[in-house]
């Protein structure tokens, strides 16, 4: 819908080799316009800075997502200025509608387990490539994951920032109910607060309406299809305390696709990626445990993530950095993974 601020950009208005077509959406900070590239004849999508207080957070914007390259992240093909002063970035057009909108089509009132573990676990292969390129979004939700034809696209890069940055943040810049609490505190940041949103978008997706803060509702009970595994792996993506959450979005991503491994027995906990710090009894996961255990107790048919001598897969560490007794049971459930350790028979293992 156009606004008074976007009105000045009717349809046809020219920029430069680009046609406006009409208006796409309105933010705090900026408008966005389909448009015509008449040089390359393309379709493209152009965002205008509204508001000129935050031209500094446009350029940071335009500079973070010139060096991102991965087709589940929007790319940028141009920024400029006008004679005016006024910012512009172009990025590619993906077609299709927000996860937001898809909800409210098409939620009853949420949406079907399967659609929604799968639109996650590609927004976890867009958050893994942009936390991997020192990036954190800090303002996932459905509104910024649009669903292409090709998959979900990550969205809209107005508020993130660099994570070798010294700056600590700006309190609640992002969006309530998805925002991390060390975000909205104006703390500093980690890729666990793209984590924290992700698993507040999921959440959304599967109940029809975001979480609040330590919501503690039981999910496995009341929504058909919620297991209880499912649910812990939300709730640990939740974790109010940063330390405790899951660590990556490539972990969350293995919790959440741990259901599709039904035929095995796996549990969704094998994915979780222990975090630094205990968890709460009553939070949906167990407390870490004092004592090494020696043996391996049986789940599903695998190996607790929360006994000692687990098994762990690559990347998960078994709680406190400097643990070194975890430590080295990660290094050698790798190598047996890359074979330089053989596997003796009758012993549970995470599923290859």
């Amino acid at each position: 819908m156009a606004t008074p601020e976007t009105a000045d950009l009717g349809p046809g208005s020219q920029l430069g080799r680009y046609r406006i077509e009409k208006p796409i959406s309105a933010g705090a900070m900026g408008a966005v316009y389909r448009a015509h590239n008449v040089v390359s004849q393309t379709d493209v999508a152009i965002k205008r800075l509204l508001d000129t207080s935050h031209a500094a957070r446009f350029e940071i914007e335009a500079r973070l997502l010139s060096g991102l390259e991965h087709p589940r992240v929007v790319r940028v093909l141009d920024h400029f200025q006008d004679s005016t002063g006024v910012y512009y970035i172009v990025m590619e057009l993906i077609e299709g509608p927000d996860l937001g909108q898809v909800l409210k089509d098409r939620g009853d009132p949420g949406m079907p387990i399967h659609d929604v573990l799968e639109w996650a676990r590609q927004a976890c292969e867009a958050l893994q490539y942009v936390h991997e390129q020192q990036i954190v979004h800090r303002d996932v939700k459905p509104q910024n994951l649009i669903e292409s034809a090709d998959g979900v696209v990550l969205v809209d890069f107005g508020v993130a920032t660099q994570l070798n940055t010294t700056d600590t943040g700006t309190a609640g810049i992002g969006t309530p109910r998805f925002m991390a609490p060390e975000v909205f505190a104006g703390g500093a940041v980690s890729p666990r607060a793209d984590v924290f949103s992700l698993a507040a978008t999921v959440w959304n997706l599967i109940i029809g309406e975001a979480p609040v803060y330590a919501d503690d509702r039981k999910l496995a009970d009341t929504i058909p299809g919620v297991t209880p595994e499912l649910e812990e792996t939300l709730r640990a993506g939740l974790e109010i305390i940063p330390e405790r959450r899951v660590a990556s979005a490539e972990a969350f991503a293995r919790a959440l696709g741990s259901p599709l491994l039904e035929k095995t027995g796996a549990s969704l906990g094998l994915s979780l990626e222990q975090p630094g710090a205990p968890r709460k009894p009553d939070g949906g996961c167990r407390p870490h445990r004092r004592r090494r255990v020696r043996g391996r107790r049986r789940f599903g048919g695998a190996a607790r993530p929360h006994d000692r001598g687990a098994r762990l897969p690559r990347g998960v560490g078994g709680g406190r950095e400097g643990d070194r007794g975890r430590a080295a049971a990660a290094r050698r459930g790798h190598q047996r993974r890359r074979g330089g350790v053989g596997r003796r028979p009758g012993r549970a293992g995470v599923p290859q």
